[in-house]
């Protein structure tokens, strides 16, 4: 079990109040979430800018030190993705720590596959020969990740949330085939710096819809480098409300998705 925490905007927007300064941030639910878990196994966050992909990971609680807070501070960003982990699979160390990354892709997962042991032969056996070699750590989470850019590699990457329902649903029927009363926890995010798309399966996630300019609850202040003739838009999809803003419930077994150009986003069932 994991936190996500998913944001597309269509204005650089400065994300740090969310994750750092909120009732409910993603620094405070690496200490203990809604349901009183702790996530202190690991915390990155995956963001854009004229360089590319860039991504920062650290193997131990986000709530310890300033580390997780100075990296929330210096994101101006379109797209973000963060995570803190409660290790299942795999031990807690660098090369097991979400996002995990490879091109432009950027990819967080809360959730565990069971019997992964057996499930992950599978896995391994529909990964591209090229990418097998990427994986790095031991998590069902990257072995993931690694299927899903073979599917890209293979299909092209058009519509990316079938892309994300066609890994859920070959990686749960995979569990199934071990297990037929498992039930995996799939909620799984994706992007590419321009889009990003994600599933809800077996997990909690809500998300809430950002409509012009607004003044943070936090610092009082908007957080955006805004231009006059921009109707500014964004989305925020996380594990579980991180505001007081009106979070709606992702419905189980769902996927979604949204691009900066049109940060809207979009839900339909798997």
């Amino acid at each position: 079990m994991c936190r996500l925490y998913g944001f597309c905007a269509n204005e650089p927007t400065k994300v740090e109040c969310t994750l750092v300064h909120a009732q409910n941030a993603l620094m405070t639910q690496s200490s203990g979430d809604l349901s009183g878990k702790d996530h202190s196994n690991g915390w990155g966050v995956a963001t854009y800018d004229d360089a590319g992909l860039q991504v920062e990971r650290q193997a131990w609680a986000a709530y310890h030190g300033e580390h997780f807070h100075r990296a929330a501070s210096r994101i101006y960003a379109q797209i973000v993705l963060a995570h803190v982990r409660r290790a299942t699979v795999g031990g807690t160390e660098i090369n097991n720590t979400h996002p995990f990354a490879s091109g432009k892709w950027a990819f967080a997962h809360n959730g565990t596959v069971p019997n992964f042991r057996r499930v992950k032969e599978k896995i391994l056996d529909n990964i591209a020969p090229d990418l097998k070699p990427s994986i790095k750590g031991q998590t069902d989470s990257e072995h993931i990740f690694f299927y899903a850019l073979t599917l890209i590699a293979r299909e092209g990457s058009g519509d990316l949330q079938e892309i994300i329902a066609q890994t859920v649903n070959d990686v749960d029927a995979w569990a199934r085939g071990e297990d037929p009363k498992s039930k995996p926890g799939l909620n799984l995010m994706l992007t590419d710096g321009e889009r990003i798309a994600g599933s809800r399966f077996g997990r909690t996630l809500c998300h809430v819809q950002r409509d012009g300019i607004y003044d943070c609850e936090i610092c009082g202040f908007p957080h955006i480098h805004h231009e006059r003739k921009t109707r500014y838009r964004a989305f925020v999809v996380a594990s579980e409300p991180l505001t007081h803003e009106k979070w709606l419930e992702v419905p189980d077994r769902s996927i979604w998705g949204g691009a900066i150009g049109s940060p809207e986003i979009s839900i339909r069932s798997i």
